[in-house]
């Protein structure tokens, strides 16, 4: 597996594909090759059948985490062993389309105040304020904040794709408690790692998922809170608030409009504004049934 690991990882390196992918396809193949004790070379359509079908009626995975796995094997076979792949005998699940989950902005606040540590609530204002996802706002640098045109660079962000947030006062007031916080002023990374934030590596993307969870729970949410609800209150705040739909494209760095309409359908000022047909009808007071 060693050999076959490097092999992938070269490809996927080649492709300049970003860190949270390349570790995502490592860990399912070698899931994959876990489940049937065996190496992956020697496993074929019947196999990644089998398996889908374990990932769906056994660990009760989503349609949309099944379709990253076997995206992850199809890389694997195609372009690391340069195989044929049959999209016929192992075809992709039709992906579920759910409406994400929005807080209004009290129970935002409370999210918020809830959050122990003070690094915690530093990382949870950073979520709401600026949109961004948890790996970007991980690999946050110092020299990102832009006091000066009150801006955020966001570099290399999903699809290696460079932009700039808004960098709200009260988040800028916030970040700099923090930096006064930390006994080790750091170099490069906004957010540090360890415990005591003196590595001289990033905070993971999973110190921010468990820091919105805990938060959650001390603040009486529903179990489905998670950091990117926090980028959905965002952006949907932002509508409500008079914001075009453009604009918070590109705050989100949304590669098509079409992602960001869906904050039409969370928006209530849009949905309020929405006079329903059965208002316009001219009916009788009651149904013949009633007389």
């Amino acid at each position: 597996m060693t050999h076959l690991r490097k092999m992938m990882l070269e490809e996927l390196q080649r492709r300049n594909y970003a860190e949270t992918t390349i570790d995502c396809y490592l860990r399912t193949v070698e899931d994959f090759s876990r489940h049937f004790n065996c190496s992956p070379d020697r496993l074929g359509p019947r196999h990644i059948r089998e398996y889908q079908a374990e990932l769906f009626q056994k660990r009760r995975f989503s349609p949309n985490t099944v379709a990253q796995r076997l995206a992850a094997l199809r890389f694997f076979y195609v372009k690391t062993l340069k195989k044929a792949w049959s999209i016929t005998e192992t075809p992709y699940p039709k992906k579920a389309v759910h409406l994400p989950t929005v807080l209004s902005q009290e129970e935002v606040a409370r999210l918020i105040d809830a959050a122990r540590p003070p690094f915690h609530r530093t990382l949870l204002m950073a979520l709401y304020a600026t949109g961004l996802r948890r790996a970007e706002l991980a690999r946050l640098k110092v020299s990102d904040v832009d006091s000066q045109r009150m801006v955020i660079h966001v570099q290399g962000g999903k699809g290696r794709k460079d932009r700039d947030v808004l960098l709200s006062p009260t988040l800028l007031d916030e970040l700099r408690r923090h930096w006064h916080r930390l006994r080790r002023k750091p170099s490069v990374w906004l957010f540090p790692g360890k415990s005591s934030h003196t590595s001289d590596r990033p905070i993971t993307p999973k110190v921010i998922y468990h820091a919105c969870k805990r938060a959650a729970r001390r603040a009486g949410l529903a179990n489905g809170v998670h950091p990117h609800t926090l980028r959905h209150c965002f952006a949907t705040h932002l509508l409500e608030a008079g914001a075009d739909l453009r604009t918070i494209q590109m705050l989100l760095g949304h590669s098509d409009l079409e992602e960001t309409t869906i904050y039409l359908h969370l928006s209530e000022r849009h949905l309020n504004a929405t006079v329903s047909p059965l208002d316009s009808l001219k009916l009788k007071d009651r149904s013949p049934q009633d007389e």
